[in-house]
């Protein structure tokens, strides 16, 4: 929230009349399951809410309404320990019986059900994938943060999204490795490189931006408006 200049996590500020999380979870537990069920294929039959024990009662009202489909972990110390956390709940709640898990941060309140489809088939095609983008920016590399080292190749550049979606097993087995090398990897998919596996780049929409200025909010909030965007309420 510093960034933000707020006294409160970004996913709880508020984004056309409610919290940025509520965004994500409106897609994950309502509109993908709909879309899903028309197109004859499965939508994500768990979701685990990764969130810091303060803030569950808040939410538990939620978790009641979605009757099994909706789960808490907590956040780990630090991001891949979160993501730890939740791949465990999700093997419990699901009693081992899903093959694949999509990591999703709910800073990013704008990803479309296409990305989400086109991420999925890629992570089945190649065992994991990872929503991205072409750089567009110019990007310098410094040692001192005050001169110029050099210009990195923008061809090569992509500025990596969520969700990341791996499979189940192979993420375990990178969490495992990560433990026992003491390595330190950045993303979820970083876990993947690791192993020496490969990770598909799926081109996605620069419009799944990451809310993380006050100016992101009122982006966010023109993209929902051009796409005439239907009330999110998670309680109705």
């Amino acid at each position: 929230g510093s960034r933000m200049k707020a006294n409160m996590p970004k996913q709880f500020l508020d984004l056309k009349g409610v919290p940025v999380l509520h965004h994500s979870l409106n897609l994950f537990l309502d509109r993908l399951p709909e879309y899903a069920v028309k197109n004859g294929v499965s939508g994500p039959p768990f979701v685990v809410l990764v969130m810091d024990p303060k803030y569950q009662p808040d939410y538990q009202p939620i978790v009641d309404k979605y009757g099994g489909r909706l789960a808490f972990a907590n956040p780990g110390e630090e991001r891949q320990g979160s993501v730890e956390n939740g791949l465990n709940k999700l093997v419990e709640v699901s009693k081992g019986g899903c093959v694949y898990v999509a990591v999703h941060d709910s800073a990013r309140p704008l990803v479309t059900i296409q990305e989400i489809e086109d991420v999925v088939k890629d992570a089945k095609d190649c065992g994991a994938a990872v929503l991205g983008v072409p750089c567009k920016a110019t990007i310098k590399e410094s040692e001192d943060g005050s001169t110029v080292l050099r210009t990195i190749p923008r061809a090569r550049l992509w500025e990596v999204h969520t969700p990341q979606v791996i499979k189940i097993d192979t993420l375990q087995r990178g969490f495992a490795k990560v433990e026992a090398e003491n390595l330190e990897v950045t993303d979820d998919v970083s876990i993947v490189e690791a192993l020496g596996e490969p990770v598909k780049l799926t081109l996605g929409e620069y419009t799944n931006l990451k809310i993380t200025t006050p100016e992101d909010m009122d982006v966010a909030t023109a993209i929902l408006e051009e796409r005439k965007s239907a009330p999110v309420n998670m309680l109705a």
